[in-house]
């Protein structure tokens, strides 16, 4: 069924004009010449509780419209129309008035005379992002509804934590959709099971699933990476290369660390996501692809768009649906679980009957793991390759972290009791990245190796916290 319209405007010929635009698109149109007409025809269309009228999906609105003909009063008025995408168009070539209109709810401004074409785009896209939030507020719901959490699968997230719950439940629910996924949280974390597992729960799962490291891949070759190229391309593309993209395609994206990339590549990868198309590299071909893109970034990206480090517009685009990931120190429920899981996949592997001392237990436990999942995994295959016999003890954690690896907990705890656990967290990971570096000649490979993170991981902390 195609979307209704409703135009409020005082311009007849401008209202004729435009509403002959789009019921050639294909919508129906509805006109309005004054404000209150304006709402009283919305209000009537979408509060109807009979299946006479149906609802409109969008409103394109004029702001200097009878009885007053000031803008500030229609400003004022936008709220009323429940959370549809309003269009403000207007002959007020005015950015404060349209900061303004933003902040009231309005979707878009854009002033008179517009490009038909260009307004049948804007116009797509706000029904578009409608339709997703409807889908993510429907999802939101249902999940805060849902008190019941039996027979829900791990999905390869070990532990019983409220916050790994919750996640498991999240993904059950999202993974049959379409829409885009966002993940955020601390590095090793589980980001890639997580998009994995939505992956493999959804109707694509006997297509590719593609991950992609945005931090690791140098700058200057993502592009190619992702869209590929023709012979010819550059100096070095001596046949035709296949990207990411179009290896991805009819499956899932996962791009990891998105929060990495660089300015100049999340205007061309807005591009294939608005359009679902591209062209590779020297390549005047158009190339159209089928993908469900899955994000994931340890940054906090709403600070990155204010600091013009992360496009907003790439942003709203790739939320669809987020999913917070916790660092290990503040679910430490789930840290004997996963010690115990990673054991038992270590004896499969190995074909050994290896267990853990109590002592060692309580130090894994007790450990403040800033590399989370992924560091507390490589310490503990580290100690089952060193172990002699069939447990594993103190002996072999202080022959891999150091002599002095007992006393980090309570020399932190006797200086830092004071202090909020923010703060102790900090604290502790500068104390850890320091000693890296120390014990690794500064080098950062072979530093961000030992705490089981990844380079540039390395590298953000000792940006963030002035190591340098």
């Amino acid at each position: 069924m195609s979307a209704r319209i409703l135009i409020v405007d005082d311009e007849v010929a401008f209202c004729e004009l435009c509403s002959l635009w789009l019921q050639q698109a294909g919508y129906q149109v509805e006109i309005c010449f004054s404000l209150p007409d304006g709402l009283a025809k919305f209000q009537q269309a979408n509060s109807a509780t009979d299946n006479k009228q149906l609802p409109f999906d969008i409103v394109i609105h004029d702001l200097a419209l009878p009885p007053s003909f000031r803008p500030e009063d229609t400003l004022e008025q936008l709220h009323q129309y429940q959370g549809i995408p309003v269009l403000v168009l207007t002959g007020h070539d005015d950015r404060a008035l349209a900061i303004k209109a933003i902040e009231q709810g309005a979707w878009d401004f854009i002033s008179k005379p517009t490009d038909p074409e260009l307004l049948k785009i804007i116009i797509a896209r706000a029904l578009d992002k409608h339709s997703l939030l409807k889908q993510v507020s429907c999802l939101e719901q249902q999940l805060e509804q849902s008190s019941q959490l039996n027979d829900v699968p791990n999905f390869g997230l070990i532990g019983n934590s409220p916050a790994i719950q919750n996640t498991r439940e999240l993904i059950q629910r999202i993974s049959a959709t379409q829409v885009p996924v966002f993940i955020q949280g601390p590095s090793g974390t589980g980001k890639e099971i997580i998009a994995n597992a939505i992956h493999q729960g959804s109707d694509r799962n006997n297509q590719p699933f593609i991950s992609v490291h945005c931090g690791a891949i140098p700058a200057d070759l993502l592009e190619s990476e992702l869209f590929g190229y023709i012979k010819g391309a550059f100096t070095g593309a001596e046949k035709d290369r296949k990207g990411l993209l179009a290896t991805a395609d009819g499956g899932t994206l996962f791009l990891d660390e998105i929060g990495e990339m660089p300015l100049a590549m999340q205007v061309k990868l807005l591009r294939v996501l608005q359009e679902g198309n591209y062209y590779p590299l020297g390549s005047r071909q158009l190339e159209n692809i089928d993908i469900r893109l899955i994000s994931a970034t340890n940054r906090n990206v709403p600070a990155e768009v204010q600091s013009g480090n992360f496009r907003e517009d790439l942003y709203y685009r790739i939320k669809g649906l987020t999913i917070s990931t916790t660092s290990l120190s503040e679910r430490k429920e789930d840290i004997t679980p996963l010690v115990n899981h990673f054991i038992e996949r270590y004896n499969h592997k190995h074909n050994t009957q290896l267990t853990i001392h109590p002592k060692a237990c309580a130090w894994f436990l007790n450990t403040p793991w800033p590399g989370n999942v992924r560091e507390l995994k490589n310490t503990l295959e580290s100690a089952a390759a060193i172990c002699l016999k069939n447990e594993i003890t103190i002996q072999e954690i202080q022959l891999i972290q150091g002599e002095d690896s007992l006393q980090i907990h309570s020399d932190s705890d006797v200086n830092l009791t004071n202090l909020p656990l923010e703060e102790q967290v900090k604290a502790l990971e500068i104390k850890l990245i320091k000693r890296a570096l120390e014990q690794h000649q500064d080098n950062k490979t072979h530093s961000a190796q030992a705490l089981g993170i990844t380079r540039q991981g390395l590298i953000n902390k000792i940006k963030r916290y002035g190591l340098s």
